[in-house]
C-alpha cells in the first residue's frame, strides 16, 4: 500500500503550482530546491505519473498534477479549519451546510432567518467535494443538484427537496424562438447548468438549429446574453430575482428538469428536522416541493 502524502507535500504542490517554478516553491517553503525535487519525484513514483513538466521556463502542472494541486487545497483547507471548529463546537450549537454558487443567494438567506439561534457556516463549491465533507463528517448537509447522476459515498444519503426547470432568458433587442422543428435555426444561444447534463443540452439545442455557446457559469452566460442581445438558456433559478427592465423568461424548447437533492448521513442534522426552513417566494421553480419539506423528506 502507497504511503499516504503529508502535508508538507501537499504545501509543496500548492507552492509548485502557484508560483510555476520549483526553485521559488522551495525557497517560500524554506527548504533547498534539491529537497524540493526529491519530494516532487518520490510523489511522482507514488503517484505512477508525471506531476510537472519542467524546463528552463520553470514547472508546470500536468493534467495528474492540478488534480493533485486541487485536492491539495480541498485536504489543506479542511486542516485549516480543524482548530476553530473544535474551538466553536464548544460554545455554540452549529451547522456547517454547503451549497452551490447559483444557490446560495437562495437557500443561506433562508436558514440563516430562520434558524437564527444556530451558527450556520456556509460553504460554497462543487457538488462533488461537497458531498465528500458530508461523507468525512466535516459538514451535516450538502443540498446539491448531481446527487442523482453520480455514486454517493458510503454512509450518505440523499433525498430530493425540489425540482427546477430550463428556461430562456430573453434581454432586450433578443428575437424570441421560430416555429418549425428547427425553432433556433442559425442563432446563438448560450447555455450553462449547474448539472452535469451540460453535453445533452448542447445536443438538444444543435437539433434545434442553434449554434450552442457554453457559458463557464450562470453569471457569465447571463452577461453573455445580455452583452450580445442572444436568448440563453439557463436555470429558472438563476434569475429569480435577477431580472432588469425589459427582460423576461420564456418556456424552454424542450422539457429539461434539474433535481435539487439534499445530502447527509443517514441521521440528519436534528436543527433542520426541528425547525425545517421556509421556501422565500421567490425560489419557489427552484424547490417547488420546497425546502420547507425537509421535516417530511429528511
Amino acid at each position: 500500500m502507497a504511503s499516504l502524502p503529508s502535508v508538507e507535500d501537499l504545501r509543496l504542490v500548492q507552492a509548485v503550482t502557484r508560483t510555476g517554478a520549483v526553485g521559488t516553491a522551495a525557497r517560500e517553503l524554506r527548504i533547498s530546491q534539491p529537497s524540493a525535487s526529491q519530494r516532487l519525484a518520490r510523489l511522482e513514483r507514488l503517484c505512477g505519473t508525471k506531476l510537472f513538466e519542467r524546463d528552463t521556463r520553470g514547472a508546470r502542472p500536468t493534467r495528474a498534477g492540478a488534480e493533485l494541486s486541487r485536492r491539495a487545497d480541498h485536504i489543506l483547507g479542511h486542516l485549516e479549519e480543524v482548530y476553530d471548529a473544535t474551538r466553536a463546537a464548544a460554545v455554540t450549537e452549529r451547522l456547517v451546510i454547503g451549497t452551490f454558487a447559483s444557490l446560495a443567494p437562495i437557500l443561506f438567506p433562508v436558514l440563516d432567518a430562520d434558524l437564527p439561534d444556530l451558527e450556520i457556516q456556509q460553504q460554497v463549491d462543487h457538488g462533488h467535494f461537497l458531498v465528500e465533507r458530508v461523507a468525512e463528517g466535516t459538514m451535516d448537509a450538502a443540498f446539491i443538484a448531481i446527487a442523482d447522476q453520480m455514486t454517493l459515498p458510503r454512509g450518505t444519503v440523499s433525498r430530493r427537496v425540489g425540482r427546477d426547470e430550463l428556461v430562456l432568458f430573453v434581454p432586450p433587442g433578443a428575437r424570441p424562438p421560430g416555429r418549425g422543428r428547427r425553432p433556433l435555426k442559425d442563432r446563438q444561444i448560450a447555455f450553462s447548468t449547474y448539472d452535469r447534463g451540460a453535453e445533452d443540452i448542447h445536443s438538444r439545442l444543435a437539433a434545434l438549429g442553434a449554434i450552442p455557446r457554453r457559458g463557464v457559469t450562470l453569471s457569465t452566460t447571463v452577461a453573455m446574453a445580455r452583452r450580445s442581445s442572444h436568448l440563453a438558456l439557463v436555470p429558472r433559478s438563476a434569475l429569480a430575482t435577477e431580472l432588469r427592465a425589459g427582460e423576461h423568461l420564456t418556456p424552454a424548447p424542450f422539457h429539461y428538469r434539474l433535481t435539487l437533492s439534499v445530502v447527509t448521513t443517514p441521521s440528519p442534522p436534528q436543527p433542520l428536522m426541528k425547525h425545517p426552513p421556509p421556501a422565500p417566494r421567490h425560489a419557489e421553480p427552484v424547490v417547488n416541493a420546497r425546502v420547507s419539506s425537509l421535516r417530511r423528506t429528511i
